[in-house]
């Protein structure tokens, strides 16, 4: 049981990382960084497509990963 969990855990952290690294970013360079708050504040974009897909995406595998990271703990200690 510890094991299939544990081994759960690394999937869930590797497609973490994956997804957030395929996620493309709020802002580019150094014009992106001076204006780029103005946009996401006053959501003139909304994420449509395959960046609302990979958001939720990002969402669930992170509360799945701080799930089974509690169970982990908690069963390694016993």
């Amino acid at each position: 049981m510890e094991i299939t969990l544990k081994i759960l855990l690394v999937l869930f952290s590797i497609g973490l990382i994956a997804v957030v690294l395929l996620q493309k970013g709020k802002s580019a360079g150094l014009s992106g960084a001076i204006s780029g708050g103005a946009e996401h504040l006053f959501g003139k974009q909304k994420a449509r497509g395959l960046d609302l897909f990979l958001q939720r995406l990002t969402v669930a595998l992170a509360i799945g990963f701080f799930l089974l990271s509690l169970i982990v703990s908690y069963f390694v200690q016993k």
